[in-house]
């Protein structure tokens, strides 16, 4: 069988993806991916052939501020979100989607897999379905699927508690439609009309879970509010395995021998142009906290960065090798990934969390709600909020009895098995369906 793996350009997006083909790749399929060509690397290392973007998809996002000034300048919120839905994604649809219709001639795949803001697609889900292959995308963030409350998607609001709250969120929901979702519909909309697709009649965000033949959530059910009804295309596999040994254990490993609780720490490899928001401020929290080894990857940044002199109980990597570090972790401190929060509470790591960026507020909004954690509901917290919160989720048990039970949860599911069984199954189904649909052309 054969795959095609399609990803938005950004690691977080990449780094799931490429984390099934490597799933496939391991069950004997034929893989070929597809993204921008600076992530090139990442797609064959995991034995994938390659192809890019066409040149006006082929951006390189490793620098925001370069790529999309407007977006960077803008405030957090609506107004910012609606900017990178439209510059950010929308705005590359169409060549993606071109993209994505070369390769398929060319390598015939059994099934197209993406990210869950890969519109390349759309306009193959909203066309024929007897001329595409079958379509999985990845819930590569929260699940994006209307909530029961009414609230709205990246708004960052806990679960309503009562009935006055469900009708500010009726409010808020339609403030959101105004600013953000109906904007981006028409955008979206004017690109499909200049290809000749039908236009899009829902959320851009519910439409991308509920279209697709197949929507992997990478979570447990536990981690996600609670829905009444689920689209029949979301199916909860759990987080994907980290792929092992893509850093060496540094040097200073033999000082994490449990004499010292641990506090891991990260801004990701996206949002680490400003170590102020989140590192530094951790960094001054502890630094007297003689019970404490913080461990910090810079996401590949130079360590220098940080200035110095650094506190003498924290230690720093450009990068580190995930699994080891989780395994040794007492607690995470992230701005709010979706990835790797998973990945901590797939080690039963309390969280602390400081993101309210795009899917960051509601990502965190799940970590206080699950209780796995505590969230700072800020982008900039004072060294002070989160020496508390720190403190809060390696003094009281109840974070880490929270976190070791939703751990159990993803213990339960085989993630690899699932993922290969789901995708096997829809290309089955797709097969008898095209079966069916030739012989009645034949009649």
């Amino acid at each position: 069988m054969k795959a095609l793996l399609v990803s938005s350009p950004m690691t977080g997006h990449l780094h799931p993806v490429v984390g099934v083909g490597r799933i496939l790749i391991a069950d004997g399929w034929e893989v070929m991916g597809l993204t921008s060509s600076y992530l090139r690397n990442r797609v064959e290392e995991i034995g994938a052939k390659f192809r890019s973007f066409v040149p006006a998809a082929d951006i390189d996002t490793r620098n925001l501020a370069d790529s999309f000034p407007e977006i960077v300048a803008a405030a957090p919120g609506a107004q910012q979100l609606r900017l990178i839905l439209e510059r950010g994604v929308a705005d590359f649809m169409l060549a993606q989607y071109e993209s994505i219709k070369i390769v398929v001639r060319e390598f015939a795949p059994d099934i197209i897999i993406g990210d869950h803001l890969m519109l390349g697609v759309l306009p193959m889900l909203l066309g024929p379905r007897a001329e595409r292959p079958s379509i999985a995308l990845l819930g590569t963030t929260y699940l994006l699927s209307r909530r029961d409350d009414g609230a709205p998607n990246d708004a960052g609001v806990p679960p309503a508690r009562n009935d006055q709250q469900q009708r500010q969120y009726a409010a808020l929901f339609q403030a959101y439609e105004q600013a953000v979702f109906g904007p981006v519909g028409r955008c979206v909309n004017e690109y499909l009309v200049q290809i000749g697709v039908s236009p899009l009649r829902m959320n851009l965000y519910e439409a991308m879970v509920e279209l697709p033949d197949i929507y992997l959530q990478l979570t447990v059910p536990r981690f996600e509010l609670p829905r009444r009804e689920l689209p029949r295309s979301v199916h909860f596999v759990g987080p994907l395995p980290i792929m092992p040994n893509r850093a060496p254990v540094p040097w200073w490993a033999y000082e994490l021998d449990g004499s010292r609780k641990v506090v891991l720490v990260t801004q990701g490899t996206l949002t680490n142009n400003d170590f102020s928001e989140l590192i530094l401020p951790t960094l001054e929290a502890l630094a007297n906290e003689p019970d404490v080894l913080v461990i910090v990857t810079t996401g590949g940044r130079p360590i220098d960065v940080l200035g110095g002199p650094l506190p003498q109980n924290v230690r720093v990597a450009q990068y580190l090798p995930f699994e080891w570090a989780l395994s040794k972790a007492d607690a995470f401190v992230t701005n709010g990934g979706y990835g790797s929060v998973n990945q901590a509470l797939s080690y039963g790591v309390p969280i602390v969390v400081a993101g309210t960026t795009g899917d960051r507020g509601d990502v965190s909004v799940r970590v206080a709600w699950s209780g796995v954690g505590v969230n700072l509901a800020t982008n900039a917290p004072t060294a002070e909020q989160l020496r508390l919160a720190v403190r809060s989720v390696l003094d009281d048990p109840k974070y880490r009895e929270r976190a070791a039970s939703l751990a159990e949860d993803i213990r339960e599911i085989d993630t690899t098995s699932e993922v290969r069984w789901i995708l096997r199954q829809q290309i089955s189904v797709a097969s008898q369906y095209d079966l069916r649909a030739s012989k009645a052309a034949q009649r």
